[in-house]
């Protein structure tokens, strides 16, 4: 296999330049052992066009930065070697993000929007103690709150989402997933009203169609059709009881 000569058919476009129309750019490579796309690219922007953007930070699948669209799916360039991919290899960025130019995207500033609509910090009362021993937590729960945390914050869930390319205040699976981690945290003291006004929505967990590209396309294989449910089933148990007490108040119920 790493005889092959492979090709590339790489978006090319840079906002800065508006008067440089979108295109692709076609660049040959010979593969060698173990080479991954992120590899590719280096080698590519090394010997044949330095002004290609993409982005990495890592190379170790841990800071989600280079993830894009790879022969039509969304995918980490650092995880996904050429051996699997056919000869013709053709890349995008990821839609739904900003684009900052060619195949880099701006996922930081979409997150940051995220941790602030949800609230993605713990809310508590109580005042913190750096003498103090740390609470102990049971070790299912904190096996439950690490599961959902493995979230690198890459945007391969966003951009398969058909719902998150088509209405831009959906949360998508990266959101609810951050939603149903403090939901099992026991140190979050926020009310099911107060998660409902959060993720009780359409831009919530009520705008997923069921089509579960995040689930087959999460390069940490996070279980996020599970976590959808279990935040769903919360938000309508909420949903009903403080539409009884509405009833109750009203005299209806």
């Amino acid at each position: 296999m790493a005889d092959r000569e492979l090709t590339f058919e790489i978006f090319r476009y840079n906002p800065a330049k508006p008067e440089i129309k979108p295109r692709m750019q076609t660049y040959k490579l010979k593969e060698t052992t173990g080479m991954t796309i992120f590899v590719a690219l280096n080698m590519i922007r090394e010997e044949q066009d330095p002004s290609l953007m993409f982005d990495f930070v890592c190379r170790a699948a841990i800071c989600g930065s280079c993830a894009m669209i790879i022969n039509g799916r969304p995918r980490l360039a650092c995880k996904t070697l050429t051996s699997t991919l056919p000869r013709t290899i053709k890349l995008f960025p990821l839609p739904v993000f900003k684009l900052i130019g060619d195949l880099s995207v701006d996922t930081g500033t979409w997150f940051r929007h995220l941790s602030i609509r949800t609230e993605s910090w713990v809310h508590t009362s109580k005042t913190f103690d750096p003498t103090k021993e740390e609470e102990r937590m049971d070790n299912k729960i904190a096996l439950e709150i690490y599961e959902a945390e493995r979230c690198i914050e890459c945007g391969c869930c966003i951009a398969g989402c058909a719902t998150a390319n088509i209405r831009d205040e959906f949360l998508g699976a990266a959101g609810i997933n951050r939603v149903a981690r403090f939901m099992v945290d026991p140190r979050d003291e926020r009310t099911p009203e107060e998660y409902f006004e959060v993720v009780g929505s359409e831009e919530g967990a009520f705008g997923c169609m069921g089509l579960m590209a995040c689930d087959d396309n999460c390069p940490m294989e996070l279980p996020l059709q599970m976590q959808l449910a279990f935040v769903r089933r919360k938000i309508a148990s909420i949903g009903l009881g403080i539409k009884q007490e509405k009833k109750i108040k009203m005299g209806i119920g």
